[in-house]
């Protein structure tokens, strides 16, 4: 079990101890705090010292909490601030500036609250002495251009001309509020930093590592972010790079970074950053022939030998290209993908599962060309490979973990030079029919969804949609009018294939509810209430309008003929083995 030492200090016992050493590592994110924090910091600090504006009403036994700070003693001694860096760092500007306008005051109260403060701003010698070029608090962050002007700021308390980082604008905050302050409570002053050394309490978690340090960090804080496996790489990249002498270069090209996945990825948990990296082991999995379903933590992952692969020049190269390329996805580049291509992904966008993706990033950095395109025809042939496999592995595997052992034995395949073939993994006819044909394909699942999106793209004359727009699955047959009139014999046909229908939202929203011949002429675009409105862009709708009714035929005929034609999908991708029984259906 891990060890943790915590014990609530206030202010002063939490600075002023000699051992107190705080490092803001590398991969923090830079400082961030406004006026508007700095203002509610003061506030609450200036209201619990003197209450209803009566320094008399203040009670000593009271205290006020700041919040925790949670830090880890790395290999040099210095305590890492995990957790609480952008408060230590606020108070530190604050106690600095009433450091600096005690500078003449010699009443001894005065004398003794700048003596304090001095010994939690710098380190003290033997004799209790400051030492002004050793401060107790330090930063290394990575993609911070201003901390110099923290520390020398902290420092010499001087501003320099034309100087305007966050730290000194926090600083000339504070400056102004205790100018404020000393004019109208002149005689008051000295209680006021006082009572914040003293009464106002931190609560300090020291953890035995950096991993315990980050899961308690993640547990306790509600307000700011925390701190992403992509903060820790960036922190070894910054490393790396500074010894090469091009760190300025890597801080450009990592802001590119940010800024092109924070368009793209919008991840359930983790930063669109952490995707990217992800995006990337597999590649690097891949290579390394490692075929395991059991995937490693991401840190874990790259932190291995040392974050081998976080110090190689041609890692930062690798995933911008990947960048880009997934930039282009979501972008549906017509330059960079033919037509052909981008509808096939906009299939996939609907996949039952995000492998699809890892997979394809596999085959896009073991194929691309040096301006990071891709050969048209081989890519059309992979992606039509992994739609099919994909799709029909959902029903027969349900689960994305059962799918990770033939995807990931496929990468190794594709970072070999050999084409995905899934050979090892075919499907036994007579088997994938019965599990298509006793499948429940309600809305609810979404291999529903990536069923109906394909078959919509089965018909030659479908335009390609964009990407950002909404769909939603349509009930052709709706589940209103089966409640109300009973029609289908079967319930089970509500929820088929056949009954299903990809439609806009907008269209939808409108179409539910109603009877055929209402719906074909929502479909249609056909005058209702007065207006015409937009007719759909799906291309089988087309073929719908020209039934004269859909009924219970209607929907058993369409769900048979987009079986049949998954199937024939499958057997054009040599997905099929006639009666054998595959390892897939073995696994059942």
């Amino acid at each position: 079990m891990s060890k943790l030492n915590v014990d609530q200090k206030t202010i002063i016992e939490l600075l002023s101890d000699k051992k107190a050493d705080f490092l803001i590592p590398d991969y923090q994110r830079p400082y961030a705090w406004n006026e508007e924090q700095c203002q509610t910091l003061w506030d609450d600090i200036f209201l619990f010292s003197f209450p209803d504006n009566n320094y008399e009403a203040f009670d000593e036994n009271e205290e006020y909490f700041l919040g925790s700070i949670v830090t880890y003693k790395n290999e040099n001694g210095k305590s890492e601030v995990i957790d609480g860096q952008q408060r230590l760092t606020t108070l530190m500007l604050m106690l600095r500036a009433f450091y600096d306008k005690f500078a003449n005051m010699q009443d001894t109260n005065s004398i003794r609250t700048r003596d304090r403060i001095e010994k939690c701003i710098w380190k003290t010698d033997t004799f209790g002495t400051a030492d002004k070029n050793t401060l107790k608090i330090d930063s290394d962050v990575a993609t911070d251009n201003d901390k110099e002007e923290l520390l020398e700021l902290l420092r010499t308390g001087i501003v320099k001309q034309g100087a305007k980082s966050q730290y000194i604008l926090n600083y000339q905050f504070f400056q102004k509020k205790i100018d404020n302050f000393l004019q109208e409570f002149p005689g008051l002053f000295p209680y006021l930093p006082a009572r914040t050394l003293g009464n106002c309490i931190f609560l300090p978690i020291e953890a035995e590592s950096q991993d315990t340090a980050l899961r308690i960090f993640s547990t306790l804080n509600d307000r700011g972010l925390p701190l992403s496996d992509a903060d820790i790489f960036k922190a070894q990249f910054y490393k790396y790079y500074s010894t090469l002498g091009n760190k300025d270069e890597f801080i450009s090209e990592w802001k590119r970074l940010e800024e092109i996945t924070g368009s793209v990825f919008k991840p359930i948990t983790g930063t669109p950053m952490d995707e990217l990296f992800a995006r990337y082991m597999y590649f690097l999995r891949a290579k390394e022939g490692n075929k395991s379903s059991t995937t490693e933590a991401l840190r874990k992952f790259y932190e291995r030998n040392k974050y081998q692969y976080l110090k190689q020049r041609h890692t930062i190269d690798e995933l911008k290209a990947l960048a880009l390329f997934w930039e282009s996805v979501f972008n549906q580049d017509k330059i960079r993908f033919s037509e052909n291509i981008l509808k096939k992904l906009f299939v996939l966008n609907y996949a039952p599962n995000s492998m699809w993706q890892n997979i394809t990033s596999v085959y896009f950095l073991q194929n691309r060309t040096d301006d990071g395109m891709l050969e048209d025809t081989k890519f059309s042939k992979f992606l039509d490979r992994i739609t099919a496999f994909i799709f029909a592995y959902a029903v027969t595997n349900p689960g994305v973990n059962a799918l990770r052992t033939p995807i990931y034995d496929e990468m190794v395949n594709i970072v070999n030079g050999t084409d995905a073939t899934f050979s090892k993994y075919k499907f036994n006819h007579v088997q994938t029919r019965s599990f298509f044909e006793n499948y429940v394909f309600t809305n609810q699942r979404s291999i529903t969804r990536s069923l109906i999106t394909w078959y919509a793209f089965t018909f030659p004359n479908q335009q390609l949609l964009d990407v950002k727009e909404i769909y939603h699955l349509e009930h052709i047959y709706s589940k209103k009018r089966q409640e109300i009139e009973n029609g289908l014999k079967s319930e089970t046909n509500i929820d088929s294939l056949g009954n299903k229908i990809l439609l806009e939202a907008s269209i939808n929203i409108r179409a539910s509810d109603y009877h055929f011949e209402d719906k074909k002429k929502i479909y249609s675009g056909k005058k209702r209430g007065g207006k015409n409105k937009d007719a759909s862009r799906i291309a089988e709708i087309a073929d719908l309008i020209g039934y004269s009714e859909f009924e219970e035929k209607q929907v058993i005929d369409r769900t048979q003929k987009i079986l049949d034609k998954f199937l024939e999908f499958l057997q054009t991708e040599d997905l099929i083995a006639y009666g054998e029984l595959c390892l897939c259906a073995a696994l059942e």
